[in-house]
């Protein structure tokens, strides 16, 4: 049967049950249609043979009566989860060749669960980035492009390749990584949904560390209700992982549709930023009276550090980072450049190894880790940290959730803020604040620009009330009825 790669998550899935088409044929689909889409460069490995595997195993559960939630379904796996026998990468030359003997922790909740892998995709080294373009292998082009224009827009990243291979219809869904918005910029650049759940609800066991504290792996799809899907699957108490939170999985997709009437909607008075694009905040607007109309009672919230979040942020990712990546020195796995002696070969194979980006991100970290600036910026970070997670602790007093801007802008072209790493940081602005706080946000796609590129709308919640924004999101959803798709040119 052709044309299954147009279909939702939950259709495919409906479609499985009832037999309409068996996992074999949606997956060959998938498999036809990653073949072909070489130029977005959204995967890094692909694995047919293992899908096709995955799949026929799927069927015969189907035949037995013994189907999964996710039977059958195939997606995309951001290359920063280890997957058993397949090369992960995490984007960089030092890790390339790399298979782990083991699987990560989310991954394996997903194959539980019945769904099948089509392979690897492409990310910002180690995720540092927001463009897509740090990666050993090189940018992901997104499907999107400006009006009259042919020029290959960023997907957004770091999750630049999850975005695109969903965007393009790759695959039904796929995992992805968030530690300053990098599930959540990426979805808004796409048109797709991304939600990064509260910190500790999804394992981080087997995915390759940036920020320990902040890193948080979650669910990317083309509806608010295929990421409730995904992330019931992925998410769970995992004893591998310390920081990992022993609560109870809700149903999150009997969320979506739920009625939000009622619910008081905070918007943040310090995100109207000076130079904000008159588009980002008309949009906001439009959201904001879109919850309006749905019952919700808009109140306004002061979040008085915000405007001191991205500079902790860049203070804080870097230095988790220097430690992170001291393990990578080519004596246990990945590259090994040799040298006259053992320093020679570490600086060899780091030199070779790490990128740019990465290098700088490694020197920044351990710069503010040093005797003498520990106290000055690193102790300071963590204050200023503690204060961003109070006055959100202090919004939930007045509202129950938060209705902000994703992104300060639409996708920009491959190349436009390669040079100038600031630019780049800015990208965070609406996004990181969530990441510091360790608390759920959501990217829904509600509109487009003047160029007819998507933009996205970002809801926030309480610690472990994802459900609201659940419900939230598909009332965003619903209302904005964002249907627009990429016109292929891959």
């Amino acid at each position: 049967m052709a044309g299954l790669t147009g279909l939702s998550l939950k259709a495919a899935l409906d479609g499985l049950a009832s037999k309409t088409f068996s996992s074999e044929e949606i997956t060959r689909d998938h498999i036809a249609a990653v073949e072909a889409s070489s130029a977005l460069n959204a995967f890094v490995v692909e694995t047919p043979d293992k899908a096709l595997d995955m799949a026929r195993a799927s069927d015969a559960r189907r035949a037995s009566g013994d189907a999964g939630p996710l039977d059958g379904a195939p997606l995309g796996i951001k290359d920063l989860f280890c997957t058993d026998g397949v090369e992960s990468t995490a984007g960089s030359m030092i890790l390339r060749g790399f298979r782990p003997t083991y699987e990560s922790t989310v991954t394996s909740n997903l194959w539980r669960d019945g769904a099948v892998m089509l392979g690897k995709l492409n990310m910002d080294e180690f995720a540092m980035g927001s463009s897509n373009e740090t990666s050993a292998w090189g940018p992901v082009a997104n499907p999107w492009r400006a009006k009259g224009d042919n020029a290959n827009l960023t997907p957004g990243g770091s999750s630049g390749g999850s975005a695109a291979a969903v965007a393009a219809e790759l695959c039904l869904g796929a995992t992805a990584t968030d530690t300053g918005g990098s599930i959540r910029q990426p979805a808004a650049f796409t048109g797709t949904v991304g939600i990064k759940p509260t910190y500790g609800r999804c394992s981080r066991w087997g995915i390759v560390a940036f920020a320990s504290s902040l890193d948080q792996a979650g669910p990317m799809a083309r509806t608010v209700e295929d990421t409730a899907i995904l992330l019931r699957s992925m998410a769970g108490h995992d004893p591998k992982d310390s920081t990992s939170i022993n609560a109870e999985v809700p149903d999150f997709a009997s969320f979506c549709g739920k009625s939000v009437k009622g619910l008081r909607i905070g918007v943040p008075k310090e995100y109207r930023v000076d130079g904000m694009p008159p588009e980002i905040d008309a949009l906001w607007e439009q959201g904001i009276a879109w919850l309006k109309d749905a019952g919700c009672e808009i109140v306004e919230v002061s979040l008085p550090h915000t405007r001191y979040a991205l500079p902790a942020y860049y203070i804080i990712a870097p230095a988790e980072a220097s430690s992170n990546l001291a393990r990578y020195d080519g004596m246990r796995y990945g590259l090994r450049v040799d040298g006259g002696n053992l320093t020679e070969t570490y600086e060899n194979t780091r030199a070779q190894g790490f990128g740019e980006e990465v290098k700088r991100r490694i020197l920044i970290g351990t710069y503010v880790l040093s005797a003498g600036y520990y106290d000055a910026y690193y102790l300071k970070a963590l204050k200023v940290r503690r204060r961003i997670a109070d006055d959100f602790d202090q919004a939930w007093q007045t509202c129950d959730a938060l209705l902000t801007p994703t992104a300060p802008s639409a996708a920009f072209a491959l190349g436009e803020k390669s040079d100038d790493p600031v630019a780049m940081y800015l990208n965070d602005i609406f996004t990181v604040t969530v990441n510091l706080a360790g608390l759920p946000g959501m990217s829904v796609p509600a509109g487009l620009d003047a160029q007819g590129l998507p933009l996205g709308l970002q809801l926030i919640g309480r610690n472990l009330d994802e459900g609201t924004l659940f419900s939230l999101g598909s009332a965003i959803e619903k209302a904005a009825d964002f249907r627009a798709k990429p016109q292929k040119w891959w």
